[in-house]
């Protein structure tokens, strides 16, 4: 069988890597392809095997077109309509000799999906029906266009739901429980089967540790671990980082009895230069050599043990006050891991923080993806997992807010492992594929 995934975003790829992976080790692997609608899709060259087929070249947007208009006419200037087109025939091309097709992400994929002519299969990333309801019913909004987003009854319109029930569309995998309800409403063959987003990062879905029942008896046994999502796009990133060092600011003098662990993950796309200088016009202080190893330490913690091994990896480490901060490359799913609260200017990443049952802080930035309205979105998103706060300064109250509040963690536990799902998403998407496009291709 041949199969050929389309995607059209940075955490899209993601996403679709992780389902190709789960195939490859199937008893009966397909020959798999791949051609990323957006970017120039690096996630792919991590899976051996897979062929682009198509041109790819990133554009100004990073495929946020829909945030703000002046997004698609800056990609339209450097060429996206030519490349739609490109990209099409190379999917028509490659339909003639090809089986089936796994569309991942919105409308653009499910659409080209559609004009390949063959069975297809999607995987919705972007909607979900927590963007306009919850299980308690649809969330208030401010204005009469706002609440005219769910004129059609789910946050996916006609013209998406038609692609979804054609005839040559064999499954479709929302990204949680309730948008595969709303969808199954409309006969359309939704499966709830997770959300890949929450697999591969190796970590044990339990609440953080200020959600034991005992947190105030412990509060000066252990550091406060504060994790940051700065996103992974430059320039972007650098702009809120500077909005993120302003909020870690009155948390690192808020908190100085809690002597606050900061970890800090930067995606290795970026410079991590301009994060070390920007800490220290902030008056953080750069360490340049690592502390006693952990294992002589009679008092170690597994935050120790966490630091110990950040370091080992190459994270660079400063402090501040009674506060240590690594900045590391590597280390992403150790600050998931790790981390308490995160103060969050990032989109899956900050779902995957949330997913597993703890708390974000956002802060809107000026985009291309961070704006206000990106922001205020994933707030309805993720639900009470999620504190969007105006200022930066607002940072440690919120926190302390969360501290003193064990109901509300609880809450927010339940919530964002409801929300983002269990892992093993990608195998259990990959079986039912395997299932669903042998019937489709009887060979």
């Amino acid at each position: 069988m041949k199969i050929l995934c389309l995607s059209n975003g940075h955490g899209e790829d993601a996403i679709a890597r992780r389902v190709l992976r789960q195939l490859q080790q199937h008893p009966h692997s397909p020959d798999l392809a791949a051609l990323p609608l957006v970017g120039d899709g690096r996630a792919y060259l991590q899976l051996p095997e897979v062929e682009i087929v198509g041109p790819v070249k990133p554009m100004p947007s990073g495929g946020f077109v829909y945030m703000d208009g002046r997004q698609l006419l800056g990609d339209i200037s450097h060429g996206l309509l030519g490349l739609t087109w490109k990209q099409y025939q190379a999917i028509r091309q490659w339909a003639k000799q090809g089986d089936a097709v796994l569309a991942v992400g919105d409308i653009v994929p499910l659409l080209f999906a559609r004009l390949s002519g063959l069975p297809y299969a999607f995987i919705g990333t972007a909607k979900s029906e927590y963007y306009l309801r919850d299980e308690a019913g649809v969330l208030p909004r401010r204005t009469w266009f706002e609440r005219f987003e769910s004129w059609s009854g789910s946050v996916y319109v006609p013209w998406e739901r038609a692609l979804m029930r054609n005839k040559l569309c064999r499954a479709v995998f929302p990204r949680d429980s309730l948008t595969t309800a709303t969808l199954q409403q409309f006969s359309i063959p939704a499966y709830d089967l997770g959300n890949p987003m929450m697999d591969d990062l190796e970590v044990d879905a339990t609440a953080p540790i200020f959600y034991d029942p005992d947190a105030e008896l412990k509060e000066t046994q252990r550091s406060l671990v504060v994790t940051l999502l700065p996103g992974s796009r430059a320039p972007e990133a650098y702009g809120n980082w500077q909005q993120i060092l302003w909020g870690l600011a009155s948390v690192v003098e808020m908190f100085t009895n809690r002597h606050p662990v900061i970890l800090a993950a930067i995606a290795p796309g970026l410079k991590i230069e301009h994060f070390s200088h920007e800490l220290e016009n902030y008056g953080w202080h750069r360490q340049s050599s690592l502390p006693d190893p952990v294992e002589n330490n009679p008092r170690k913690t597994e935050i120790d043990e966490a630091i110990a091994s950040l370091q080992a990896s190459g994270a660079l480490t400063f402090t501040q006050k009674t506060a240590r901060l690594l900045l590391t490359q590597t280390g992403f799913v150790e600050c998931l891991r790790y981390g308490d609260v995160a103060i969050a200017m990032a989109g899956t990443a900050t779902e995957q923080f949330v997913g597993l049952g703890k708390p974000a802080i956002a802060l809107p930035g000026k985009g291309p993806q961070f704006t206000p309205a990106f922001a205020e979105a994933q707030s309805r998103l993720l639900g009470p997992s999620v504190t969007l706060v105006k200022r930066p300064d607002q940072v440690a109250e919120v926190i302390q807010q969360l501290l003193r509040d064990p109901d509300l963690l609880q809450l927010i536990g339940e919530n964002g492992q409801r929300r983002m799902g269990e892992p093993g998403a990608s195998r259990r998407i990959s079986t039912h594929l395997m299932e669903v496009f042998a019937a489709s291709t009887p060979r």
